[in-house]
């Protein structure tokens, strides 16, 4: 296999990835609604450890070292926040928005990357990712820009606000977990610490779902593990500023997904927002071929 195409295949994984995640999000909606967000969110993550956790033990478990495990934890407390305030934005805006909105994290992770990583922030990734929020832009001036403003959009937003800066922070954990664990161990952890910490609210917040909200949360459990695998997977493989980009997919998931389940039509800003990021990522695609052929490439760091 050459170099081009062993980095399609982190490409592609990481667009699947995205792709059960915006399912997810909206199986979520649908439960948080119904069942409430704490809910919704606490049996989510219980389910995805118990789907995950079996297989993972199957292929040999070994219990990680306690660098790996502190990564684990790091992520799983993450992510429970990041969780939390994303389903709770999610029952204030439109599913399709709210997505659109978050894609401020990948731009802020390129910058985390950076920051903590020691990547070298390339010209072409920062123009893929400004192209992909402008994307999201024309989406949201079509498209929240005709809204009412009232208190739930401003709680809305603000708890997307909080929701993306812990995203953007959670990319760069990803990157450096998915270098030493697998996706199956990976994603492991990721559901069973995320639910452990919303556990400690189960006293003062759990209500019991009734069966249509539970087969919502139980789908999105399965979505979960598969997509914090292809994820994983992808990260181990290439550098975050590769695969940030893809992000932007998600939007185009969530439209997709909005027309199927509640026929909510397709306008054009959506179309023009779309049009911008599907060329962000095949701005940076190319760039990232490029990049394996070098001596500094993926590759060079040992990954497998």
């Amino acid at each position: 296999m050459d170099q081009s195409q062993r980095l399609l295949w982190p490409f592609l994984a990481a667009f699947a990835g995205v792709g059960f995640l915006s399912l997810m999000d909206a199986q979520m909606k649908a439960a948080s609604l119904a069942a409430g967000v704490y809910t919704a969110s606490l049996l989510r993550s219980l389910l995805a450890a118990g789907i995950a956790a079996p297989i993972w033990l199957a292929r040999g478990a070994r219990w990680p070292k306690p660098a790996v495990l502190r990564l684990h934890v790091e992520r799983g407390v993450v992510s429970a926040f990041m969780a939390l305030t994303f389903f709770y934005a999610l029952t204030k805006l439109p599913l399709a928005e709210a997505i659109a909105i978050s894609f401020m994290a990948p731009l802020l992770a390129l910058y985390f990357a950076h920051l903590l990583l020691g990547e070298q922030i390339r010209r072409s990734a920062i123009g893929a990712s400004a192209l992909g929020l402008a994307g999201t832009l024309v989406i949201v001036s079509g498209r929240l820009g005709r809204a009412e403003v009232n208190e739930d959009i401003w709680l809305g937003l603000a708890s997307l606000l909080v929701s993306a800066m812990l995203y953007a922070y959670n990319f760069i954990v990803i990157r450096k977990q998915s270098q030493v664990a697998g996706p199956i161990e990976v994603a492991t952890f990721h559901a069973g610490v995320g639910g452990l910490v919303q556990l400690l609210a189960a006293p003062f917040l759990f209500v019991l779902p009734g069966p249509n909200a539970m087969l919502s949360i139980g789908y999105a459990a399965i979505l979960t593990v598969a997509g914090s695998m292809a994820i994983a997977w992808a990260y181990a493989r290439a550098e975050a500023q590769v695969l940030v980009p893809m992000e932007y997919t998600g939007f185009v998931w969530a439209a997709l997904f909005g027309w199927l389940f509640f026929r909510e039509p397709v306008t054009l800003p959506t179309i023009l927002g779309v049009a911008l990021i599907v060329a962000a990522c095949w701005i940076a695609a190319p760039r990232a071929r490029r990049r394996k052929r070098t001596a500094s490439s993926v590759d060079g760091t040992g990954l497998p």
